[in-house]
């Protein structure tokens, strides 16, 4: 009888699982929409840097997801799934050295993102995995929460004077309010060096980073710095606010991986 039992599971569970998949292919767009007001943003960066960066290693990949509220007077979602959706390669500068970046999914807060089902099922257990290995310190599946982990390679006054050369990523909020706060969490899987994380005002302030126009949302929990993994709460910053991250022109590993997540404080 067990036996049975056992083939009847091992049968039964690729086709549903198959019929799962088959149908969010082919009815996620009606099914798996979100009819609350909370949006989630779904998106990842890669970076590479040119030559005349120092780094030995030239490429950074940004995950992001970005949780926001809709507007009331737009209720309605564009949805886009885990589809291959890029932009153009762009040739850009900063800090007078160039880099490629593509982006992948980024739809500028104007479409929600819904993940295929096998997908969240391996992100869920992927969160559960880095919860019991104390990576991760939040139970729920859909928000990250992050220990506060230092870099310890060297010490912050070394990493001011390192970052001043380094390459710096914009990471812009959605919000449909004039004001609204954050939590958010970022880590790195580069156990080299530190990133610096800043709540700015606007994505001008990138540029400005290396000067002494720079400025930034100066509250406990907008800004952290030379850290490897990372979460706060940034409150009270305007509607075209975003943050901006921050790695010594010194990456080692063949890919330096950067997970940010953002989520909207009910205002």
């Amino acid at each position: 009888m067990q036996h049975i039992v056992k083939t009847v599971f091992y049968i039964i569970l690729p086709v549903v699982a198959f019929l799962l998949i088959l149908t969010n292919a082919l009815y996620g767009h009606l099914l798996f929409v979100s009819t609350t007001e909370y949006v989630t943003t779904k998106y990842s960066v890669y970076v590479h840097l040119q030559p005349e960066w120092h780094s030995s290693s030239k490429n950074i990949i940004f995950d992001v997801t970005n949780s926001w509220y809709k507007s009331e007077n737009n209720k309605t979602n564009n949805v886009i799934s885990d589809s291959k959706e890029y932009n153009s390669n762009q040739l850009q500068f900063i800090n007078g050295k160039s880099y490629v970046e593509l982006k992948h999914s980024f739809s500028n807060c104007q479409k929600e993102w819904q993940p295929i089902s096998y997908g969240r099922v391996v992100d869920t257990v992927r969160h559960e995995i880095e919860y019991v290995q104390g990576n991760q310190l939040s139970t729920n599946p859909d928000i990250s929460v992050y220990p506060d982990i230092e870099n310890t390679n060297y010490d912050k006054s070394q990493q001011q004077i390192k970052i001043k050369d380094g390459y710096v990523q914009f990471i812009p909020i959605c919000t449909s309010n004039d004001m609204t706060s954050y939590d958010y969490s970022i880590k790195t899987d580069n156990d080299d060096l530190g990133f610096d994380a800043y709540f700015v005002s606007s994505s001008l302030e990138r540029d400005n980073f290396f000067s002494y126009d720079f400025d930034y949302y100066k509250n406990p929990g907008c800004f952290a710095q030379n850290k490897q993994s990372y979460s706060g709460t940034c409150n009270d910053v305007e509607k075209n606010s975003g943050l901006i991250i921050v790695f010594p022109d010194e990456l080692n590993p063949w890919v330096t991986k950067v997970t940010v997540n953002l989520y909207e404080k009910k205002y």
